[in-house]
């Protein structure tokens, strides 16, 4: 970001017509450095995450309008890597990701918003296996294995 023709240093701060703040992100030489937030119009944080040398580092939260958590995720030098988890607006977990460096690698889960679980596999070296989509897994016939492109 530059600011007179010059790298920014400093806090970019944007507002609601109402006053109330809408985002604040941290610059350092013109690359976001530091805190990242967002607000709901009501003055709630919906967004937060940390910027280093220009890209997401460490860990990422977003928030529903009632507050509740939506999602939990972990970047590395800008690419989501480990543990990533969603939440329904119910407060109900959606999915149980992890991630190498943005790759499926290790156990995925999601659930329905009952508490179903309907996908629930392992990917391991580009390849899935597991079952994907499914109402209840004991009820599926002719399940094969599916490899990742």
């Amino acid at each position: 970001m530059y600011f007179r023709d010059q790298p920014f240093t400093g806090t970019s701060v944007s507002r609601y017509e109402n006053g109330q703040i809408a985002t604040s992100i941290a610059y350092a030489n013109g690359k976001k450095q530091g805190p990242y937030r967002k607000w709901f119009e009501d003055g709630q944080l919906s967004f937060e995450c940390f910027y280093r040398d220009g890209k997401k580092q460490g860990a990422a939260k977003s928030w529903w309008s009632n507050g509740k958590l939506r999602s939990a995720s972990n970047y590395d030098r800008g690419v989501a890597h480990g543990l990533q988890e969603e939440w329904y607006s119910s407060g109900a977990k959606f999915k149980e990701i992890q991630l190498v460096y943005g790759r499926e690698e290790g156990p995925q889960r999601a659930w329905r918003e009952n508490g179903k679980i309907y996908n629930n596999y392992e990917a391991k070296n580009g390849r899935i296996f597991g079952l994907k989509r499914a109402n209840l897994c004991y009820e599926l016939d002719k399940e094969e294995i599916q490899y990742a492109e």
